[in-house]
């Protein structure tokens, strides 16, 4: 491991509670045939991991990052995509820049690996990167049978959600519609919302021809912040 990883771990370890370390492995799932079996925890809540990516941002390089995302301590990861985000949006000035980012995280993308680290990095660095490039490779990962890369597809397509561009997120949708797991019925739901919120309309009309064949919890997540009367009309279709 390099010095500066072994640094930001070290600041990680100073940061650790005991009592978080005992319950996140319930929150994150990670018993035997669970999603995040396995995960080990140091306990270092959201709020440190984000003020340590911070102070060492400026002087990270690409092994440190790639050393953190190896890790088996979950904070190491999610703080390591942490710095990946900072990198990507504060010292990136051109193309080739974001591109090297873009790699370390498609090369690691194996260590993305729970919903947090997903919701906190996809749309930021892929959803960005391939807003104005060929999306292509963000579709195959729809398909994979991977649940991290069918989820980090839905997610990278936040960001166009934000640009106003809905048709990448309306296609995963309907891809998504038989999925098995309940973590993809969520973050297309989600996603829905999110449409929905800019474009009504779009949400209506997705609505309106899949609400017999969506997941339960995916129409709950697409319907949450609509009208009382309007959430009563679909569940009730």
């Amino acid at each position: 491991m390099t010095t500066l990883a072994k640094e930001v771990l070290k600041s990680l370890k100073k940061k650790a509670n005991p009592e978080k370390a005992k319950f996140y492995p319930k929150f994150f799932k990670t018993e035997k045939g669970e999603y995040g079996y396995g995960d080990k925890f140091l306990g270092v809540v959201v709020p440190e991991q984000r003020n340590i990516a911070k102070q060492y941002y400026k002087q990270i390089q690409k092994e440190d990052i790639q050393f953190l995302l190896d890790e088996p301590f979950h904070e190491a990861r999610l703080t390591a995509l942490f710095l990946l985000v900072l990198c990507y949006q504060k010292r990136a000035k051109t193309v080739e820049e974001r591109e090297a980012w873009v790699r370390v995280y498609i090369e690691k993308m194996d260590r993305v690996n729970n919903w947090d680290l997903v919701d906190s990095s996809a749309d930021k660095i892929l959803g960005h990167y391939y807003f104005q490039a060929d999306r292509s490779y963000i579709h195959s990962l729809v398909n994979s049978k991977d649940l991290w890369e069918t989820r980090i597809a839905v997610m990278t397509s936040f960001y166009w959600i934000r640009m106003g561009d809905f048709s990448d997120t309306l296609h995963m949708c309907k891809i998504l519609l038989k999925h098995p797991h309940d973590l993809i019925h969520k973050a297309t739901g989600w996603m829905l919302r999110e449409i929905g919120n800019r474009h009504k309309a779009s949400l209506n009309q997705f609505l309106s021809e899949h609400h017999k064949e969506m997941p339960r919890t995916m129409l709950r997540y697409a319907i949450d912040r609509l009208p009382d009367t309007e959430r009563k009309h679909w569940l009730n279709l």
